[in-house]
């Protein structure tokens, strides 16, 4: 994906769910959208639930879908911080543009993230641990689209 591609998505989800951006309408019943455009790019995240969610994070250009990554993830525990997540989220590498960052700590927080591919096919696993402790968890995978 051209480099131009990769730093808006990174706008996206800084301005979106990690940086605590306004929901859209729902596109679904119950759902949770949240949108970001530039010009012709087009951003979408939409997802269901929240102790236990599915969703996808997907791009346009000039209404035409070129990029999409699926997840599903669960709280695992009553230690949980969503804020936690959202600050690594912020943190997503431009070399590795899905989730956060391969590691991160903050306190007795610890968010790990490990991903196969590349960003026109990949697969990955993020965990939050509380010292030590599994209380996060989440699955996602993606790559391009094409007609």
């Amino acid at each position: 994906m051209d480099k131009k591609i990769v730093e808006f998505l990174i706008r996206a989800k800084k301005a979106t769910y990690a940086g605590k951006g306004n929901e859209s309408e729902a596109s679904r019943p119950n759902s949770h959208d949240l949108e970001y455009n530039e010009g012709e790019l087009k951003y979408i995240d939409t997802y269901l639930g929240s102790g236990s969610f599915a969703g996808e994070e997907a791009l346009w250009l000039e209404d035409i879908a070129f990029w999409s990554m699926n997840y599903i993830g669960r709280v695992l525990g009553a230690d949980f911080q969503g804020d936690f997540l959202k600050e690594a989220l912020l943190m997503v590498p431009e070399d590795m543009p899905y989730r956060g960052p391969e590691e991160y700590t903050s306190g007795s927080f610890t968010y790990r993230c490990e991903v196969e591919g590349d960003v026109a096919w990949f697969k990955g696993y993020e965990v939050i641990l509380k010292d030590g402790i599994k209380v996060y968890e989440c699955m996602f995978h993606g790559g391009e689209v094409k007609e």
